[in-house]
């Protein structure tokens, strides 16, 4: 599903374009001659009285169009065939920044592989990690921006609070694209999972199975457009079965699979467990994430109960390499594609597309031995 938006097109692009001709017309006249370094992207910012990214983008087109060069560290000099645009002995591949909160999960680990990927031969990446620090996040963004990164793939640390310098990318119409998360309010492009399509179809196989008092265990920071979905698209299933939603059931205090841990796995066990004790009649779990499908599992096995016989166990993304006896039934999202339609899109950005999109891939379900029809009570039940 994809949604065109138009923001500030017209300005940014009369900016932009203004230093680009300024430029292209003093090599032409030959106020800069072959070999000589033209003024840099913070000397045409304050020349010029405009921001670093619209500088930015005007050196990037008449590097596209061959006119000059970058030299990493040293400038940017006027091509010895001038506006020539054959002379391509100095263009180099775009150089984009991708920005993680982590790399140590499946989802993480397949958006990478496809980026990776669809970059082979067409660009370079540069990869780094904010542990879901939004101030992190901010000082990385500018340090690719200095850097002079061509566009930036970022998996925000948060949504509930974007950061100044996305703001300002959007603002300027730099080249960016937002993976797994999006900002409301915010024009720019996203490339996701519908987890709203995802969520709902797990809850229609766990209803299907006859469970009705089915717990949803999730992070403790809900505040992004991730978790908002899938919650959404639980309570949207409900809704369709005509079947009330107890929220008394959900348990929103998991703090070990942060980006950050706030906890010990051992410590969210534990509360699982006294969880699972004050409701007695839960006969399945949706968990929002696959690490804590893994702690739930320990809870459960701890308190002397299976799976799937006593409790059913649903969650996203499964790993591919699981040697665990236990195979979760699990939401696969198609993490490679999002992360291969996110290069596509910077590219296409570079090149003079700047429309927004909103794409968002569906979920498939994917059956494993950790889900069967419902028993109504576990043995815990009196």
């Amino acid at each position: 599903m994809a949604m065109n938006i138009s923001f500030g097109v017209v300005t940014i692009t009369a900016l932009y374009e203004k230093v680009y001709q300024s430029l292209k017309k003093d090599i032409k006249e030959g106020k800069y001659k072959p070999g000589d370094r033209i003024p840099s992207e913070k000397e045409l910012s304050d020349i010029f009285e405009i921001s670093r990214i619209t500088s930015k983008r005007a050196l990037g087109k008449l590097v596209e169009d061959g006119v000059v060069y970058r030299t990493q560290g040293k400038g940017t000099f006027v091509s010895e065939a001038g506006s020539n645009k054959t002379n391509l002995a100095h263009v180099r591949k775009p150089l984009f920044g991708l920005i993680m909160t982590t790399f140590d999960d499946s989802h993480s680990f397949r958006l990478i592989s496809g980026i990776e990927s669809a970059s082979d031969e067409k660009c370079m990446v540069i990869l780094k990690q904010t542990f879901g620090s939004a101030e992190k996040e901010e000082n990385i963004i500018k340090e690719l921006l200095d850097f002079g990164v061509d566009g930036l793939i970022i998996y925000p640390a948060q949504a509930e609070h974007y950061s100044s310098e996305i703001l300002k990318m959007v603002v300027d119409q730099f080249p960016l694209v937002l993976i797994d998360r999006s900002f409301k309010g915010v024009a720019a492009t996203a490339i996701s999972t519908d987890n709203v399509q995802a969520a709902k179809l797990g809850m229609e196989h766990l209803f299907d199975l006859g469970h009705e008092h089915i717990g949803v265990l999730s992070p403790t920071t809900i505040a992004t457009t991730t978790i908002e979905d899938r919650f959404a698209g639980i309570v949207q299933a409900f809704s369709e079965r005509n079947v009330r939603v107890n929220r008394e059931l959900w348990f929103t205090e998991i703090k070990s699979t942060l980006p950050t841990p706030e906890a010990t796995c051992e410590q969210d066990i534990e509360l699982i467990k006294t969880y699972l004790k004050a409701h007695t009649d839960i006969t399945a779990l949706f968990t929002i994430e696959y690490n804590i499908a893994k702690l739930a599992q320990k809870a459960i096995e701890q308190m002397g109960l299976r799976i799937p016989e006593d409790i059913s166990i649903l969650c996203f993304d499964e790993p591919e390499n699981n040697w665990d006896s236990l195979t979760f039934t699990h939401l696969q999202q198609k993490a490679k594609t999002i992360g291969e339609t996110a290069v596509r899109r910077l590219l296409e950005m570079i090149n003079g597309d700047c429309s927004i999109e909103k794409v968002e891939f569906p979920a498939c379900l994917v059956k494993g031995n950790s889900t069967c029809q419902s028993v109504k009570k576990h043995p815990l039940s009196k």
